[in-house]
């Protein structure tokens, strides 16, 4: 297969162009302009944040970007698919609060804001996808399928399921309906190791599905609560892994995360087969957990850029070398890492690699993880 061209922009501005209109110049030296937008309904899928949560894409570049699709004739809207776990997004009308609460309004964005999967995040379409290993039927947010272009605007960062979060977590994870988010975290559930627990209790606040609970272990002499997950109940998210500040929880197999990689791919490769597509990734604020939650520790990188192409896989490859290129912030979590992976994201997050997802998703035929880049 041939490499596919990635094209990229610094954050460096001048008193005639500021940074929503660089990224505009880049999207059209990149091809934007090459997709029939007129009348046609235009996903723009991207996360909100969750509120308290600061290293999300501002709103300002979604508006310009919902501008410029508005100028060629489309009919933009943004969109985000519901959470599993607890918090401001599980549902639409909280997930519509947390948008608004961030910026992301109908005013402010320039259009409208649908959350894919409908109020309960059941609002779905069955994709049925011959190709996939893991996946023959995504479950897909229904406004994503209805829409005639795919667009996503993502921010690059680490995180700890995937090893980084770039445009394939941003659609195959975030176009899952509920119950498709289920079935990508559901080949492995974790566990805890009880010499570790405190019992701080981080990880039944974490849960939405109320599987972990507090309790003393039998034959404790000392009385303290420990965690204990209910297997039978647990759907897999790992959302306690990342909450708990001893690292008590983890993923039982040395593959959990493997698969979650692989099934998040498939799904991505099934939101976007057969129709025209556009990606934008900032690596900007790059954080070492997901969005999705209600903080963000300090970057750990500088910022580098902005990047766009019509492969998204060739994007997520260019983006993880990239990161993987800059040195490290000190004052942030890499102080603490031993660096024996030459691989930030392995560094943080050792019990994930996110090379399976790339490469899954080449496997789908996704895209490609051979790349030009291109400096605009």
């Amino acid at each position: 297969m041939e490499s596919s061209k990635v094209y990229w922009t610094d954050f460096r501005t001048t008193f005639n162009e500021n940074l929503m209109q660089k990224m505009i110049r880049l999207a059209k030296s990149a091809g934007i302009e090459t997709i029939d937008f007129d009348g046609k309904f235009t996903a723009i899928k991207m996360h909100f944040g969750e509120p308290g949560n600061l290293a999300y894409l501002r709103p300002n570049y979604a508006r310009a970007l919902a501008d410029f699709i508005t100028g060629l004739g489309g009919r933009p809207f943004l969109t985000d698919c519901n959470t599993l776990y607890p918090g401001l997004r599980k549902n639409a009308l909280d997930h519509l609060d947390a948008a608004f609460m961030n910026g992301f309004g109908p005013l402010s964005a320039g259009c409208h804001v649908i959350i894919g999967d409908g109020l309960k995040g059941t609002d779905e379409t069955l994709v049925d996808f011959p190709e996939g290993e893991y996946v023959k039927q995504a479950k897909i947010g229904h406004a994503v399928m209805d829409a005639d272009v795919f667009i996503s605007l993502t921010h690059f960062k680490l995180h700890e399921g995937t090893g980084y979060g770039g445009a394939i977590k941003n659609i195959g994870m975030g176009c899952g309906s509920r119950a498709g988010k289920m079935e990508q975290h559901n080949a492995g559930k974790p566990d805890v190791d009880r010499s570790k627990c405190i019992g701080c209790g981080a990880c039944v606040r974490a849960c939405g599905q109320n599987a972990v609970t507090l309790k003393v272990p039998d034959g404790a002499a000392d009385g303290k609560k420990k965690a204990f997950i209910d297997q039978d109940v647990c759907v897999g998210c790992g959302r306690c892994i990342g909450a708990c500040p001893k690292d008590a929880t983890h993923p039982c197999g040395s593959n959990t995360n493997e698969v979650l990689c692989r099934k998040m791919a498939e799904y991505a490769a099934a939101v976007v087969k057969g129709r025209p597509q556009f990606h934008i990734s900032f690596i900007v604020d790059v954080s070492p957990y997901c969005d999705c939650y209600a903080m963000n520790d300090a970057p750990v990188i500088q910022d580098v850029g902005i990047f766009a192409s019509f492969d998204a896989v060739a994007l997520d490859q260019a983006c993880a070398d990239i990161v993987n290129k800059q040195p490290y912030l000190h004052g942030s979590i890499m102080d603490e890492c031993k660096h024996t992976h030459n691989d930030w994201s392995m560094d943080v997050h050792p019990t994930t690699d996110w090379n399976a997802q790339l490469e899954q998703a080449e496997k789908a035929g996704m895209g490609t993880r051979k790349y030009e880049l291109v400096k605009i």
